[in-house]
């Protein structure tokens, strides 16, 4: 168990009534005078910059539906209060949901030719954007779960229910009613998890983590695919 953090300050005294006080001459005796514990933040915030783009599975059975799907990830910035260290990532803000196959419009369908339309696939998205101002701060201090090769950070705010999760991306199953910000990086969110352990350690009282959430201009309320799962459409809100 690691010892607490303590915040000292040093002092003098030439006052006899202080029990710090050392005797006649020993006035500029150097003490210690205060030991207030002083507990450090981690500091995650996602931003509403775009950087890229990452394919996910579906975690459907159907043959027809694309086995992946692929969805835009943001920009994630992690330091904490003390030693002021940042660290950049990628996220993901958008949980998409199967929604229902069309079919392409085009000159198969004004030729009466249907059925050799190609076909394409609706998802439904479940984003999660602050409400209220333009950025808002949740404390996420008490949920965080480190199982294997995986690190989770789960809260709650009303009825919203959210997940930071780090891990193989593609291990993670979605479920509905549950938003979730996927960490994605070269080693399968190990860069992330260790990130976060050598924090930990370093800062030696459990810290609180802190996640800040940048409210987007525009949010996708759909996106339409191919059969590849790359997207031909978005539908913003």
């Amino acid at each position: 168990m690691p010892f607490p953090e303590l915040n000292l300050s040093l002092g003098l005294t030439d006052n006899d009534g202080s029990v710090f006080y050392a005797g006649s001459g020993e006035g500029k005796v150097i003490v210690k005078t205060d030991s207030a514990l002083k507990k450090h933040s981690i500091n995650i915030t996602i931003s509403e910059q775009e950087v890229g783009s990452v394919y996910l599975n579906t975690h459907l059975k159907d043959v027809e539906i694309p086995a992946e799907i692929e969805i835009p990830v943001y920009q994630m910035i992690v330091t904490d209060d003390k030693t002021n260290e940042k660290e950049i990532y990628k996220v993901t803000r958008d949980t998409f949901f199967y929604k229902q196959q069309t079919k392409k419009k085009g000159l198969w369908s004004f030729l009466g030719l249907k059925f050799l339309a190609p076909n394409n696939f609706l998802f439904e998205n479940i984003p999660f954007e602050p409400l209220k101002e333009e950025m808002e701060i949740y404390d996420i201090s008490k949920y965080r779960k480190l199982d294997q090769d995986k690190l989770t950070y789960t809260f709650q705010k009303g009825e919203q229910n959210i997940q930071l999760f780090a891990g193989d991306i593609n291990a993670l199953k979605v479920e509905k009613g549950i938003s979730y910000f996927v960490i994605v990086d070269e080693k399968k969110g190990q860069r992330f998890i260790g990130d976060i352990l050598y924090r930990e350690k370093f800062l030696k009282l459990t810290p609180s983590v802190k996640l800040h959430i940048i409210k987007r201009r525009r949010v996708s309320k759909e996106m339409e695919t191919d059969k590849k799962g790359q997207a031909n459409k978005l539908i913003y809100i």
